[in-house]
């Protein structure tokens, strides 16, 4: 397998671990059910309502918090004059918890693209490039071919039934992605091999003229 082991990449953490192991990895591995489904509902029923609906994220989003607040308010001042309980609002609130591991989680994703990204624009990755330029060649296909709300709902899905299948699956999904990744090598090398003739030809032919 050469620099490939029976694990992608080498990994030795499970999936639950490389998603953070907190509260947004259960969400995606659907160990919080009921987040995951509420999520995946909720994203279909948004497609659904922007996609035939003719709405804006924006305009629907102000037209509902305008009606919300609007019968709260009114409810409130009733209240108030008969002298009746105002409205059952919960107190609403962040737990700080929820709000650590999601940046902790951030922090890791940004920190690993930005490094990723000063290997690749300083030449030191070749391998990483041409990772990136496959996945940056096909959000531009697919980008060219829907738009960004059916984008977003499509990878919000993606996130929540990839991770998943892959941890009860890892296995087989990573011995077909090693056979792929060593087949990618072999035409890297064949690349570069290609690469340095042609280099070399180009050279020769200066020193010629």
């Amino acid at each position: 397998m050469g620099c490939y082991s029976a694990r992608l990449f080498g990994r030795r953490r499970t999936v639950h671990q490389v998603l953070g192991g907190g509260f947004i990895a259960d969400v995606i591995l659907w160990r919080r059910r009921d987040v995951a489904i509420g999520l995946l509902t909720g994203t279909l029923a948004a497609w659904v309502l922007f996609r035939f609906s003719g709405y804006t994220l924006l305009s629907l989003l102000s037209n509902v918090l305008l009606l919300l607040f609007s019968i709260l308010f009114v409810w409130a001042k009733c209240a108030e004059i008969l002298n009746r309980p105002p409205p059952p609002i919960p107190e609403l609130y962040l737990p700080r918890e929820i709000a650590y591991e999601a940046v902790v989680f951030l922090h890791s994703k940004v920190n690993a693209i930005l490094s990723g990204s000063y290997d690749i624009a300083l030449g030191k990755n070749s391998k990483l490039f041409h990772r990136v330029a496959v996945c940056l060649t096909l959000i531009s296909v697919v980008g060219n071919h829907t738009d960004f709300l059916t984008f977003a709902c499509s990878g919000l899905v993606v996130l929540l039934t990839i991770p998943v299948l892959y941890e009860k699956h890892g296995g087989t999904i990573d011995r077909l992605v090693i056979l792929a990744l060593i087949k990618l090598h072999m035409y890297e090398l064949v690349y570069e091999e290609c690469f340095r003739r042609a280099k070399e030809w180009i050279v020769e032919e200066l020193k010629e003229s």
